[in-house]
C-alpha cells in the first residue's frame, strides 16, 4: 500500500492539464486566504450511536510568500445518537495542524504536522486517544473541459500516538466542480484513506463518494450533498469499520 500511495503522489505532481491556481504573489502577503465551514450530515442505519454527524472549521493563510505559503487548519466534529435522547452528542473530535509549501509548477509540495485527538461526550472515558503525524502532501488545481478540479493527497507517518495502532496513513482527495449558471453549479468529490496499523488486524482502507449542489451568494456559499462513504474506527474506543449512506449541508464564507 505504501508503493500506490506513493505513486499515487508521483501521479498527482506530473499530471497534465492547464493549470488553474490563483498566480503567486509578488510581495509578501499576510492572511491572504480565509475558509470556514460548518455542516451536517444525517447518516443511515439502526445503530443508535450515529444519527447525525456535524463539523466546524476552517483554514487560513497566516503568510503567503509567492513561492509558497504558511497554513493552519482546524476542525471539530461532533457525532450524535439518540441512545439517551432525540440529538445525543456522544463524540467531540479534534484536528489541528499546519502546512509549510512551496509552489513548483504545476504542483504545490508542503511539509505537514497533523494532531488528532478524540472524546466521548456524557459518557466515561479514562484514557485519552490521540496521535500527531508529519508527512508531505501534493495538490494541484486544474480545468478538465468545464470542470474545475481541485486535487489533494497526503502521505504522513505518526510520530506520536495514545491508544491507538496506527503507523502510517494516506489520504488522497479529489474535487470537481461546475457551474450550470451564475450562482449555481453542481459538485462530485472522492476520498481515499488508508492506514497502516500494527497488530493483527491490517492495513485499513475507507474512503467517501460524494455529490450535490452548490448555491453561491454574495457573503457565502450552501452545499447540498449526499453521499457513501466507509468510515475507519467511527467509535473511539473500537477498532471496526462502518459503511452508511448519507445527506445533508454544508455552510461556506466567501
Amino acid at each position: 500500500m505504501i508503493r500506490r500511495a506513493l505513486l499515487a503522489l508521483a501521479i498527482l505532481a506530473g499530471a497534465s492539464g492547464t493549470a488553474a491556481q490563483t498566480p503567486a504573489p509578488r510581495t509578501v502577503e499576510f492572511v491572504p486566504r480565509t475558509l470556514f465551514y460548518m455542516g451536517a450530515a444525517r447518516l443511515s442505519g439502526d445503530d443508535i450511536r450515529f444519527s447525525w454527524d456535524a463539523d466546524l472549521g476552517g483554514e487560513f493563510d497566516f503568510v503567503d510568500y509567492g513561492s509558497g505559503r504558511v497554513t493552519f487548519f482546524g476542525n471539530y466534529q461532533v457525532v450524535m445518537g439518540d441512545e439517551l435522547k432525540a440529538f445525543d452528542p456522544n463524540q467531540g473530535n479534534y484536528v489541528l495542524g499546519g502546512a509549510v509549501s512551496a509552489r513548483l509548477r504545476p504542483v504545490e509540495l508542503a511539509a505537514v504536522f497533523y494532531h488528532q485527538s478524540r472524546h466521548l461526550s456524557d459518557r466515561e472515558k479514562t484514557r485519552p486517544i490521540d496521535w500527531n503525524m508529519m508527512g508531505v502532501r501534493a495538490s494541484r488545481a486544474f480545468i478538465a473541459g468545464a470542470m474545475h478540479v481541485d486535487a489533494r493527497a497526503d502521505l504522513r507517518t505518526v510520530i506520536m500516538r495514545t491508544n491507538v495502532d496506527y503507523r502510517w496513513e494516506f489520504d488522497g482527495r479529489v474535487r470537481a466542480d461546475r457551474v450550470l449558471r451564475p450562482g449555481v453549479g453542481v459538485l462530485l468529490s472522492a476520498t481515499l484513506r488508508h492506514l497502516g496499523v500494527d497488530g493483527a488486524r491490517g492495513g485499513q482502507t475507507g474512503g467517501r463518494v460524494e455529490g450535490g449542489v452548490r448555491f453561491d451568494g454574495g457573503a457565502g456559499a450552501v452545499e447540498l450533498f449526499v453521499a457513501a462513504e466507509r468510515r475507519l474506527d467511527p467509535y473511539p474506543l473500537e477498532f471496526s469499520t462502518m459503511t452508511w449512506a448519507t445527506a445533508g449541508f454544508r455552510l461556506l464564507s466567501r
